[in-house]
């Protein structure tokens, strides 16, 4: 068995304009001194990392890694998530989606796309000079309008959404493999792939393309009511990333998981930092170290109450607490008899 690695902070949702947020020496410091031993860096982010430079330059990397080494934290994965979303738009999503890409971009879906396909190769080579052997991202979509049959959808509707994706995607997956990098997409609403099924689906239409691979998140099984620690035995072979966020699901009388069009706060399913929602950490953690994950535990700070850094602190403790340091012998060694073959075949009465 293996202990996992962490507590590492996914930092989309703390780079911002003021200081220590907004330059990649202030934030790797502040998150070593919140508790922290790892980051996972959106690659978008330009007041973080150079992607450009990233993916042609091992000496930009190797200097950038140093960086934040230097300030006490490891960079233990690059996220795509917010160009992977642009691989694949439905044109009801264009105008919201349009910005999350360059202006000169906007109202251009094609060189939108295009863009995105870019950026996300650039990620893996990225993720190449740095060392790293695994990039996140989202699947993007285009059957997600269609999510609920009604009216009824029609034949073939969603199998053709799924060819387009995976086509969409095929070179990207064949580019992560020359680079030794695996795609982890995180299972996600409002995404093709936001559960076990639609996940199977697309991974049979890239021929099961050993770099599509999963970044798990039990939030967002709990929000969906999926059984979120049968789903790790599921995908043990998948599972290359893992994000620890918290979420609760109250239904009521008047709202369940789609939650009425209200805000977060107001929602019967939200998401919680970690340990103030309903997520079995514990079982979570036990199943991980079975399995011999070797990733990171990457807390990705979501909460619709609590202050960020509260959470962030707060996060890195809980990680600490959960991580397993597995043993290295069996509790009852020491009933061991020593017997050998010979011993034994007389224990079954074979001798």
């Amino acid at each position: 068995m293996k202990t996992i690695k962490g507590p590492g902070l996914f930092l989309a949702q703390f780079v911002g304009s003021h200081a220590p947020f907004n330059d990649w020496p202030a934030i790797t410091n502040w998150a070593a001194q919140t508790g922290y031993h790892g980051v996972q860096v959106p690659s978008g982010e330009a007041g973080l990392i150079d992607l450009d430079l990233a993916a042609t330059s091992r000496t930009y990397c190797d200097d950038w890694k140093g960086q934040a080494e230097e300030n006490g934290v490891t960079v233990t994965e690059l996220s795509a998530h917010i160009q992977g979303q642009l691989v694949a738009v439905h044109p009801a999503f264009d105008l919201a989606f349009d910005g999350f890409a360059p202006v000169p971009l906007r109202g251009n879906s094609r060189a939108r796309q295009a863009w995105a396909v870019d950026q996300v190769m650039k990620t893996l080579t990225a993720s190449r000079h740095l060392g790293l052997t695994a990039m996140a991202t989202f699947s993007g979509a285009l059957a997600w309008p269609y999510l609920y049959p009604w009216p009824q959808r029609p034949a073939g509707l969603i199998e053709r959404a799924f060819d387009e994706l995976a086509a969409r995607w095929r070179p990207i997956l064949d580019h992560a493999e020359e680079c030794g990098v695996d795609v982890c997409y995180e299972i996600h609403p409002g995404e093709d792939l936001h559960d076990g099924a639609s996940y199977e689906m697309f991974l049979e239409r890239v021929g099961g393309h050993k770099r599509a691979c999963l970044l798990y998140d039990p939030s967002h099984f709990v929000l969906q009511c999926l059984d979120y620690l049968q789903y790790l035995d599921i995908y043990r072979d998948r599972i290359r990333m893992v994000h620890i966020k918290d979420a609760e699901f109250n239904p009521t009388g008047r709202q369940g998981i789609y939650g009425g069009f209200q805000s977060w706060l107001d929602r019967a399913g939200r998401f919680r930092s970690p340990g103030d929602g309903q997520v079995d950490f514990g079982a979570i953690f036990s199943r991980l170290a079975a399995m011999d994950f070797e990733g990171w535990a990457v807390v990705e700070w979501e909460c619709c109450l609590k202050h960020p850094e509260d959470g962030a602190r707060e996060g890195a403790q809980f990680v600490k607490d959960h991580i397993i340091r597995v043993t290295e012998r069996a509790f009852d060694d020491f009933a061991a008899a020593g017997l050998d073959d010979g011993a034994n075949a007389k224990m079954l009465g074979l001798a």
